[in-house]
């Protein structure tokens, strides 16, 4: 069943603050993205999310299903000829049924379509992740070599064990030269 993919509405920020929190947060049966084992504390607050959509920068979509429930959400923020993508989160209990391709096929396709300038996507990922890493290098994005401290001062979470963001990479397709 395809996705409603649009962008985030100001009623719907009580939904996606407990969406983020159990997709990061929570462990189910179907759910294999959890920080649980890594990270402990809130993922994020509705102040939190709520001044990061007052950024120009930053663009917030959100999934509904057939029901017109909030099952996933992926942010994008804008820096130059780059954009991060983070605050991508989809319902646990529909994990692993192709709803996280979906979304980040979805927000590629939309910056290179609206977004010319933009040369390539880039996201952090726990170092301690490697099913995530994994998963996001068989969608063509590469490991970098760049890490970060974890950013605790951020507010969103405390670390359990030693673990660092790695970035993530990838170039916009249309950037991409054939040779012949």
């Amino acid at each position: 069943m395809p996705l409603n993919i649009r962008k985030v509405k100001n009623d719907d920020l009580e939904q996606l603050v407990v969406l983020i929190n159990i997709a990061y947060r929570t462990q189910s049966s179907r759910s294999w993205t959890t920080e649980k084992d890594f990270i402990c504390g809130q993922r994020i607050t509705q102040q939190q999310l709520s001044h990061a959509l007052e950024q120009s920068r930053f663009e917030l979509f959100v999934a509904e299903n057939e029901l017109g429930h909030i099952i996933a959400c992926i942010g994008l923020t804008f820096e130059h000829t780059s954009v991060e993508i983070g605050t991508f989160a989809i319902d646990p209990t529909l994990q692993n049924l192709g709803y996280g391709r979906e979304m980040l096929h979805f927000v590629e396709e939309y910056v290179e379509e609206y977004y010319p300038e933009v040369v390539s996507l880039m996201m952090y990922v726990l170092d301690v992740r490697s099913e995530l890493i994994a998963y996001y290098q068989r969608r063509g994005y590469q490991v970098t070599g760049l890490k970060e401290s974890y950013p605790i001062e951020a507010g969103v979470g405390q670390p359990l064990v030693p673990t660092q963001l790695i970035e993530m990479r990838k170039l916009i397709s249309r950037n991409i030269s054939v040779k012949s």
